[in-house]
């Protein structure tokens, strides 16, 4: 092993130490403070709450200060411990890597449907005569590995009418509508109710090229009600979202988005939660198409 750059610290504590703890930590290790915990769901929209104990680590940079940084920082997490006793800090050397390279080489460009790959931005892999969709990773907006993603793009490819208008609640990255671009999209629409996931979603865009063709904003069906900049009588609809939020926007008027005769495409759909979902789009009166598997994940096809 070379010689350590860094010096992990870390401890494991119950959740209530878990503040406390990494404000101390923090005021001594560069990079910041990292925080794992357990997390459980409890129900199918839960975004996650922690549970149990939790790891606090940050790293020490292995320099002539380090041993004061080191001493100071145990001192201060004496104190602490006098109020609540806490175990005793475990150190790691850590050699320096390039981090960001080794993180890139675990993505690797994937071959969806027929005629689509997806990859990472900073690679130039041979397409096969597949049409390129590159996406930025590190965004985490929805990358294609996501078996919901990959069902819907299997669909979008299926029943993308070239000329259309498409657009897409939930955009997320802005994948789906980039595809639905590059299939032949005369224009896609998307919203989302994630300032962030907008931004990545036009960075993506401009990764691709089809800035000119894509209008993302913030908002989910009330604003397209109400936007005159976005049509409300759409030829092909997107939906990769939850179960049930699929299900309470159908009550919002997500079906009002879809034009006569057009075709909607909900995906993140587990596949127990299928007919719920069927259900609820029979009541706006559409008519299911198609549906699709991979894994515990279920897409459907659903015609006005």
């Amino acid at each position: 092993m070379a010689d350590p750059r860094w010096l992990e610290v870390s401890f494991v504590v119950n959740g209530e130490l878990a503040e406390a703890l990494s404000e101390v930590l923090g005021r001594f290790v560069e990079g910041g403070v990292a925080v794992e915990s357990n997390v459980k769901y409890n129900d199918a929209e839960d975004e996650g709450t922690p549970f149990g104990p939790v790891r606090i680590y940050g790293y020490l940079p292995v320099n002539e200060s380090l041993e004061e940084n080191r001493r100071k920082m145990e001192e201060s997490i004496w104190h602490l411990g006098r109020i609540e006793p806490l175990p005793d800090p475990v150190y790691t050397p850590i050699e320096d890597q390039d981090w960001m390279n080794s993180w890139k080489a675990n993505y690797k460009p994937i071959e969806i449907g027929k005629n689509l790959m997806i990859m990472p931005a900073w690679m130039n892999p041979d397409t096969k005569g597949r049409i390129p969709l590159r996406i930025d990773p590190s965004m985490a907006f929805g990358t294609g590995t996501h078996p919901t993603t990959q069902l819907c793009l299997v669909l979008l490819e299926k029943y993308q009418k070239s000329g259309n208008e498409v657009l897409d609640v939930g955009c997320g990255s802005g994948i789906l509508s980039i595809a639905a671009v590059k299939l032949g999209a005369h224009k896609a629409y998307g919203v989302d109710i994630d300032p962030l996931s907008v931004k990545a979603s036009y960075e993506n865009a401009e990764l691709n090229e089809v800035t000119d063709k894509v209008l993302f904003k913030l908002g989910s069906v009330a604003e397209v009600l109400g936007d005159d900049c976005i049509p409300r009588n759409t030829p092909l609809v997107l939906a990769n979202i939850l179960a049930p939020v699929i299900i309470r926007l159908m009550d919002a008027g997500l079906d009002q988005l879809v034009a006569p005769g057009g075709m909607i495409i909900l995906s993140g759909i587990l596949d127990h939660q299928a007919d719920d979902v069927i259900r609820a789009c029979q009541q706006k009166n559409l008519q299911l198409l198609e549906k699709i598997q991979n894994q515990d994940w279920v897409a459907l096809a659903m015609k006005a």
